[in-house]
């Protein structure tokens, strides 16, 4: 492995030789089962676009059927998930979520952080200084604002759940060559896991946790399992136990959601629950289905809500399954935030999250998201009056659902494009992505917590509008002039300031919403053009 990032203060305290040879052996072992991996979700994606829908799978027909096996469930620490708060690492961020009182913390090195260098290395040490109790941060005086210090003042802090990055995203500043002396970028999953896992696992099982992950963008079980092999190698390179390590699986795929009860049998000693994550799953739906014809096309992004009837179906099945093999079910997170300069607008944020967190609480989940601590009390409360004293409600089985594979592909709405529609999503994803290439991952714009999956949502319904001749409610065809000149005048309208990346962000959106190509990923070429070397 060698390193290429620039220097960051404390960076050698994270990356040792010792560390450096755990990321060699996980590299050697894993990265080539990765790369077939990731081909498989090429051919898959180029089975639906042609027109093979996703099936319950056949050959594990018999995986589904056999009543008898369950995964390993809760560690200690994760027994009672009741709320959990997403966020960022960065030290002000940490230290915000462990005050929380929040029973989990899902720190976030993936669509919440833009994996600049600095934050890469950056989060990894502020996770190291928590979990060792050592963690402290002064913010500079900026304006009339004097410098203020932050730290970790809670008696109980929560359960950490460190989310790295999904499969598809390499890590430029580490290379990697492998026995062939092929060289190549290396993983930024294993880097993020590798770093996270060695350094802490020992310090986390000492102070009764242990070390757990949230896993993401998963669209088989054989990635599932990829992972899972990962865990015990693992285990056994840095002497802890078999199941020590507990991971919560995010269904926010398409694929994956077909194949829920194969994911967690293929890490059932590994596995804790599963997240419905619900900005990636629709963004899913839009990426795999794009070129399907208008049967496909979704409306305006606020009008895909929790209550629609496929997204309905997803979630369900999502509780049924988990319950039905001893985990966990974790609901999503309601985007929409307080400001406590405007009284109105945080009671309407607490009045939707409040809506929202009750009908997950009453649909069985075990627990939800929140990406805001005033938002706690609301979801608590919600999952208080379902749960009272019972950390969780495994034991309802929701035996009355009944999901079929067209439920869940019938996304027909009823609700029109808007040009208001259009417009948000051109001024969403132009302002989330001139903040993520500033290094920032979870931007509040216009009341509602925004990151990559929600930027993803924006840009990706706007190629596919595009792309299937689409027109706004009140007459007017989605074109790709029509929409430049929305960007033009939505870039007008922003308040320009010494350092911004508007323009970059203009040319980057441009090519993954306006282009013939559509990226998988924004963050793919994003990251190769303006954060290699950041």
């Amino acid at each position: 492995m060698e390193v290429f990032g620039p220097e960051i203060d404390r960076a050698e305290e994270i990356l040792t030789p010792e560390a450096l040879t755990f990321l060699n052996e996980l590299h050697h072992r894993f990265a080539g089962q990765r790369h077939d991996r990731l081909a498989d979700r090429q051919r898959r994606r180029y089975e639906i676009g042609n027109g093979r829908d996703p099936q319950f799978r056949e050959d594990t027909r018999a995986i589904r059927e056999d009543s008898e096996w369950r995964v390993a469930g809760p560690g200690p620490g994760l027994e009672d998930r009741r709320v959990e708060i997403t966020g960022p690492t960065d030290p002000k961020m940490t230290i915000n979520a462990l005050n929380s009182g929040a029973r989990v913390w899902l720190a976030d090195q993936e669509d919440a952080t833009s994996p600049t260098w600095r934050n890469v290395i950056g989060g990894q040490l502020s996770l190291y200084d928590a979990i060792r109790g050592q963690l402290s941060y002064t913010s500079p005086a900026s304006g009339s604002a004097p410098e203020k210090h932050y730290e970790v003042t809670a008696e109980r802090t929560p359960t950490i759940v460190m989310r790295p990055r999904g499969w598809h995203l390499v890590e430029k500043h580490i290379r990697f060559t492998d026995a062939q002396g092929q060289s190549g970028a290396a993983s930024g999953s294993l880097v993020d896991f590798g770093l996270y896992a060695f350094h802490n696992a020992e310090q986390l099982i000492a102070n009764g946790r242990g070390p757990y992950f949230y896993i993401a963008k998963l669209e088989s079980s054989e990635e599932a399992k990829l992972w899972d092999e990962v865990f015990s190698f693992t285990e056994e390179y840095l002497g802890i136990g078999h199941g020590t390590i507990r991971a919560t699986v995010l269904i926010e795929t398409l694929p994956a959601a077909f194949e829920m009860e194969e994911i967690l049998y293929a890490m059932k000693d590994h596995i804790a629950g599963l997240n419905a994550g619900r900005w990636d799953y629709i963004f899913s739906i839009i990426k795999n289905y794009r070129g399907r014809g208008a049967r496909f096309v979704l409306p305006d992004r606020s009008e895909v809500t929790m209550t629609v009837p496929f997204m309905r179906a997803y979630t369900e099945l999502l509780v049924q399954t988990c319950h039905k093999r001893g985990a966990h079910a974790i609901g999503g997170m309601s985007a929409f935030i307080p400001n406590r300069r405007d009284p109105e607008v945080t009671a309407r944020a607490e009045e939707k999250v409040r809506a929202d967190k009750h009908r997950e609480a009453n649909d069985g989940f075990d627990g939800t998201w929140v990406a805001h601590p005033d938002l706690i009390p609301v979801a608590r409360a919600e999952f208080d009056a379902v749960l009272g004293d019972r950390p969780n409600q495994v034991d309802r089985q929701r035996d009355d659902v009944r999901v079929t594979a067209a439920e869940l592909l019938d996304v027909r709405i009823g609700r029109e494009i808007t040009e208001a529609g259009v417009r948000d999503n051109v001024s969403v994803a132009i302002r989330y992505i001139e903040a993520w290439l500033r290094g920032l991952g979870a931007v509040a714009i216009d009341n509602l917590m925004e990151d990559a999956a929600t930027a993803e949502i924006s840009r990706s319904q706007i190629w596919q509008w595009i792309h299937q001749d689409q027109v706004t409610a009140e007459g007017t065809r989605i074109t790709r002039d029509w929409v430049r000149r929305l960007v033009d005048e939505t870039l007008a309208g922003f308040a320009r300031f010494e350092g911004d990346r508007y323009d970059d962000a203009v040319s980057l959106f441009e090519d993954v919403a306006l282009g013939d190509h559509f990226p998988t990923f924004l963050t793919v070429p994003a990251y190769s053009r303006y954060l290699v070397d950041a």
